[in-house]
């Protein structure tokens, strides 16, 4: 196995590797990040099916309920899991946080495709549904932050933002993969057969990715030094509050890109369908294809960062999420060609692509090396939570209650405040520091 050779630059430890190795390493730190991403949102699609399974039989919507509850319950083990993979990946190397976090989502997803259901173990079967998935929300609360660092170090200078974009491409990839397996299992099995066995499929799949996942991510070079690792701030929190500043400028512009991630794709379906009035097949299609193209789309936006700055980026991103999501949305309400809808929802993701593009790298050159893991995964998982995870529950809170507007604003807002927070960033070459 080859290995990385360190050059020292003033204070910056270059890592001499070939492009060669550049590119596997991209390819092996994004393959577990895809197969976080599909086996964390295989649940949600396959929930539909497997509901009756795990809860008391009765009302099909409050087993629906119980289940997302499961679903929410794994979002909020994100913030636990970005400090302890963070400390994890600054401690004892980015590697070895890569690692476990792709073999516990392994292990999550095994377990649901093998749990029996309630009728056989009874309150067993949603206890360990539950502990599966409080599982998986740890190894997805830790995956961002470590291989959006390992990525960040090992990309070239000047083509940073280019490779860390792969992060969201395999994050996208991830979703929609697992919406493509539920499609095709719908293809060729009955509804029975999904409800019955049909369903752990997908999670069967899951787990054998993640030991692909596993195998490539064993021939990773490492990418933090031991003089890193041994520094005393390393992995804690003490460490973490001397960079309070960038913490918090994160947990800022984190909170706007995610939620309106989140509102423009895992919502907008929904939306769609519940306000606008589209066929439900019809609204699948078109953000099926609309999710595609926003995957394709983060590798030019990324490498455009390369030449026009992160802050240029950031600043592209909250502004024109501030002034365009109302209108957007608004106009969505009435929309009655699919095309339209597409066009509309095909801007507001080409908006949010100057996010999501440069989420990671931004983030992981905001922090020195010796708490950079922990102050990335922490302060994305912890706006994460609040933000994207909330996105679709306070959309329907509000639309129930008779609000719907609310919401558009509410994003609008939090476009403007990453658009704040952006202004403090200086750009230095084409990277970002306070």
């Amino acid at each position: 196995m080859a290995e990385y050779t360190s050059q020292q630059s003033g204070n910056v430890t270059v890592l001499a590797v070939t492009t060669r190795q550049r590119i596997g390493s991209i390819i092996g730190a994004s393959s577990g990040n895809f197969v976080e991403w599909f086996d964390f949102y295989v649940y949600s699609f396959c929930s539909l099916y497997f509901a009756h399974v795990f809860f008391p039989s009765g009302n099909a919507t409050t087993q629906l309920l119980q289940t997302a509850g499961v679903f929410a319950a794994g979002f909020l083990m994100r913030p636990v899991g970005g400090w302890l993979f963070g400390y994890i990946g600054d401690k004892h190397g980015r590697k070895n946080s890569m690692l476990i976090s792709v073999c516990m989502m392994c292990f999550g997803s095994l377990v649901i495709a093998c749990l029996p259901g309630y009728a056989s173990i009874g309150i067993w079967a949603p206890a360990l549904l539950l502990l599966a998935r409080l599982l998986q929300g740890l190894s997805v609360g830790g995956e961002y932050g470590t291989s959006a660092t390992y990525m960040s170090e090992v990309a070239i200078e000047g083509r940073k933002g280019f490779y860390a974009s792969f992060q969201y491409v395999t994050l996208i990839g991830g979703q929609l993969m697992a919406l493509l397996v539920v499609v095709v299992l719908q293809q060729i099995l009955t509804d029975e057969e999904l409800r019955v066995w049909g369903w752990r499929i997908p999670f069967a799949l899951g787990a054998a990715l993640a030991i692909v996942a596993l195998y490539l991510r064993r021939s990773l070079n490492e990418t933090s030094d031991r003089k890193t690792r041994d520094h005393e701030d390393a992995g804690s929190l003490r460490g973490l509050w001397k960079n309070r500043r960038a913490f918090i400028m994160v947990l800022g512009f984190t909170a706007g890109g995610s939620l309106s991630f989140y509102t423009f794709t895992t919502y907008m379906q929904k939306y769609l369908v519940n306000t606008s009035g589209m066929d439900h097949r019809t609204a699948s299609a078109l953000m099926t294809v609309a999710l595609l193209i926003f995957m394709l789309m983060q590798p030019l936006i990324g490498a455009l960062s390369d030449k026009i700055g992160r802050k240029s980026s950031m600043l592209i991103f909250g502004g024109l999420a501030a002034i365009c999501t109302v209108p957007v949305l608004t106009v969505l309400q009435n929309v009655s060609s699919p095309w339209t809808a597409f066009i509309l929802v095909m801007f507001s993701l080409l908006i949010t692509s100057f996010y999501t593009s440069i989420s990671g790298i931004l983030k992981a050159e905001m922090f020195p090396p010796e708490v950079r893991a922990l102050g990335v995964g922490l302060s994305y998982a912890i706006a994460n939570a609040l933000f994207g995870g909330s996105a679709e529950y306070v959309a329907l809170s509000l639309k129930a209650a008779g609000s719907e507007g609310t919401f558009f604003w509410y994003v609008s807002i939090m476009g403007a405040v990453a658009f704040l927070v952006s202004l403090m960033l200086h750009d230095k070459g084409n990277g970002i520091r306070l």
